[in-house]
């Protein structure tokens, strides 16, 4: 028996069309493991920090870009929606959903030729 929360998600509102799921993306991506996964993964990169400031200082500057770029399309969302329409909202959601998945990748790949690099390689040379 379904409970009152999931009929209310599988039927549409009264007069309404359209698709009514409910995706919480924008919310993982900008606060959740996903922005602290590539902060780390990052972060990963750079092997002397003192050494290499303009490294933490470009990953800074990309944490505060995204930080402003977010902000205004939380703001203008109502216009950017009012220009771009449903089918623009649905095509940006697919794209960003593949950047996402190519960062996943990419970070899954770092994560894997490190271990490789770290541990494999390193116990070949005793």
């Amino acid at each position: 028996m379904p409970s009152a929360a999931t009929s209310l998600i599988a039927s549409a509102p009264a007069g309404g069309e359209g698709d009514v799921a409910f995706v919480p993306l924008a919310m993982p991506l900008m606060f959740g493991p996903g922005a602290i996964a590539t902060v780390l993964g990052m972060a990963s990169l750079v092997r002397h920090p003192f050494a290499q400031v303009p490294s933490l200082i470009a990953i800074v500057a990309a944490i505060l870009a995204t930080m402003g770029v977010t902000y205004l399309f939380l703001a203008y969302a109502d216009t950017i929606l009012g220009r771009i329409g449903p089918r623009g909202i649905d095509a940006a959601t697919r794209i960003v959903g593949f950047f996402v998945s190519a960062m996943g990748m990419g970070l899954i790949f770092h994560g894997l030729t490190e271990a490789i690099r770290t541990y494999l390689l390193a116990g070949t040379s005793h």
